[in-house]
C-alpha cells in the first residue's frame, strides 16, 4: 500500500514537459532575371563566346588588310621587307596564303604599296594626281592601279599600270604618270569616277637590295595631288 501511495504521489508531482519550440523557416527569396543573367554558369557562357567573337573578328580584321606586322613607311609608300623571307610572322604567312600571292624574296626584288598621297591624304578615283620622275636604280620595275580588293584597275583604256620597258620619258630620262577620269596626255592611268584605289610599285633586281630599307623618299615616285572634282 505504501509503495502505491508513493507511485501516485511521484505520478502527481510530475510537471507537464515544456513544448518545444518549433523553427520559423527563413524567407525563400525568389531569383530574379538579373540572378539569372549573371549566374555563374551564363556568365561562363557569355565569356567565351565573347573571347570566340573577338578571335574570329581579330583574325578576319588581320587578314583582310594589310600586313599588320613589320612596315616600313617611306614617304607615301609603304613596304613589308620580311615578307618574302623566313622572318614572316605568321600573320603575313596567313594573308600570303588566303591572297595566292607569290611575294618577292629578299634577293629578287621590293614590293611596295601607297594608299596616300604626298600630304597624308587618303587616294580618291575623284581626284587626279602626277606620280613621278625618279625611281631607284633597278633592273625593271612596274607600277599599277589597285581597287580596294587588291585586284588592278578596270577600265575603258584597258590599262591599269606601267612597266619601265614602256614608259614615255623626257630627254634627261624622267617620267610622269597621269591617274585621273579624263583623258590625259602621255602616260596615263584612267581612274573611275570615285571610290579609294592604291598604288603598287614593285622594282626588281635592284643592286644591294639588302640595303634597299635605306632608301628615301627622295629616291621613290612621288604622288602629287593636283584637284578633285566638286
Amino acid at each position: 500500500m505504501s509503495m502505491q501511495s508513493g507511485t501516485m504521489e511521484d505520478m502527481s508531482s510530475a510537471r507537464p514537459a515544456a513544448p518545444v519550440p518549433k523553427p520559423v523557416p527563413k524567407p525563400v527569396r525568389r531569383r530574379t532575371l538579373l540572378d539569372r543573367l549573371f549566374s555563374p554558369f551564363t556568365m561562363t557562357v557569355y565569356a567565351l563566346l565573347l573571347g570566340l567573337g573577338l578571335g574570329l573578328g581579330s583574325a578576319y580584321y588581320a587578314l583582310n588588310g594589310d600586313y599588320p606586322f613589320g612596315s616600313v613607311r617611306i614617304g607615301p609608300w609603304v613596304t613589308w621587307p620580311n615578307v618574302g623571307s623566313d622572318k614572316a610572322d605568321p600573320y603575313a604567312r596567313a594573308i600570303i596564303a588566303k591572297r595566292g600571292d607569290i611575294p618577292l624574296a629578299l634577293g629578287e626584288g621590293w614590293a611596295l604599296r601607297a594608299s596616300l598621297d604626298n600630304e597624308g591624304k587618303p587616294l580618291d578615283a575623284a581626284c587626279s594626281y602626277r606620280v613621278g620622275s625618279v625611281m631607284p636604280q633597278t633592273r625593271l620595275w612596274t607600277i599599277g592601279a589597285y581597287d580596294q580588293n587588291g585586284t588592278l584597275l578596270q577600265s575603258d583604256l584597258k590599262r591599269s599600270g606601267f612597266t619601265s620597258s614602256e614608259i614615255l620619258r623626257d630627254a634627261e630620262g624622267r617620267f610622269t604618270i597621269m591617274l585621273s577620269h579624263d583623258l590625259q596626255p602621255g602616260n596615263w592611268i584612267q581612274l573611275p569616277q570615285a571610290g579609294p584605289f592604291s598604288l603598287g610599285l614593285r622594282l626588281y633586281d635592284m643592286p644591294g637590295v639588302a640595303g634597299a630599307a635605306k632608301l628615301g623618299a627622295e629616291a621613290l615616285p612621288s604622288i602629287e595631288r593636283l584637284g578633285c572634282a566638286s
